[in-house]
């Protein structure tokens, strides 16, 4: 993704085409993955395509005829609620990816474990959701509309997924089982956290909160030693009601060490509250 953003940095112009090109390798993945984990062994995680594997096991109806019809009002959704440049990206999501699933029907299953079939499927789905997202698209459906309830509520991609997609577990369970719809919430689960994954990015850094009398040497310390920049933050103690100011520092998790290390050399009592930091954005770190 670096490569990609440096490029689009250098070439603004490339960013639609790039934007395109995410959509359709992400549409792909979601299509292939479909056809070779979840539908064989009919975990309904949700969405069109659990509606689809629904109807396919009851009536036989073709999954990407099903997903076509039904990704219709949502594409028009689409367009009214979130622009017209979002909806053209929709419509080439809602019509590749039923596509790609109607171009690969014939291949053979993965596997035939249930539980492979949702992780996998999960993973799969998740990933090109994930990359879709990143393209600032959509391939219609359940990811449409939780892109819709994220862009007006703030929740989290795929904590949107999940909360849509359980109504389709539960006719999955009327339709089939309850062993079955266990399964598709197992797909449900690793779905939302692949795509959250691909979202913020493999690397995790850690935000240090430091109270310390030795202020001084321990920021000189983190600006000098580690080479990283540190924040003071205004602060007062609550008993004592006496100014305490406190450091803030973001470091990879490589660095993290190296950071526990210094402050407590300089500051054996020094109290530290360390937090995840999921995303980073900014000179250091990763560019916006």
């Amino acid at each position: 993704m670096n490569i990609l953003s440096h490029l689009t940095e250098t070439y603004p112009r490339t960013r639609i085409v790039v934007d395109y090109l995410l959509v359709l390798i992400g549409s792909a993945i979601i299509a292939i993955a479909f056809n070779v984990f979840l539908l064989p062994n009919q975990v309904a995680s949700g969405g069109v395509s659990g509606i689809s594997t629904i109807l396919k096991a009851v009536f036989g109806f073709e999954p990407a005829y099903v997903q076509w019809a039904f990704n219709i009002p949502l594409f028009i959704a689409g367009v009214i609620l979130l622009g017209k440049q979002f909806g053209v990206k929709t419509l080439v999501g809602t019509v590749f990816l039923p596509f790609v699933v109607f171009l690969t029907k014939g291949w053979q299953p993965w596997t035939h474990d249930a539980l492979l079939g949702a992780l996998f499927g999960g993973i799969g789905v998740g990933i090109g959701l994930g990359i879709v997202f990143r393209g600032k698209g959509s391939t219609g459906g359940t990811d449409l509309a939780a892109q819709i309830i994220n862009k007006y509520t703030g929740f989290s991609l795929g904590r949107c997924v999940v909360m849509i997609d359980g109504l389709i577990v539960l006719t999955a369970a009327v339709v089939f089982d309850i062993e079955k719809a266990l399964y598709a919430l197992i797909a449900l689960y690793v779905t939302s956290k692949t795509i959250d994954l691909i979202q913020v990015g493999f690397g995790r850094s850690k935000m240090a909160m430091i109270i310390t009398n030795n202020q001084e040497e321990i920021r000189e310390g983190i600006l000098n030693k580690i080479d990283r920049g540190v924040t003071k933050l205004s602060a007062y103690g609550g008993f004592t009601d006496h100014e305490r100011p406190v450091l803030m520092c973001v470091v990879d998790q490589t660095e993290f060490t190296k950071l526990k290390q210094l402050v407590k050399s300089l500051d054996p009592s020094a109290f530290v509250i360390v937090m995840d930091a999921a995303e980073v954005l900014g000179e250091g770190f990763k560019k916006a």
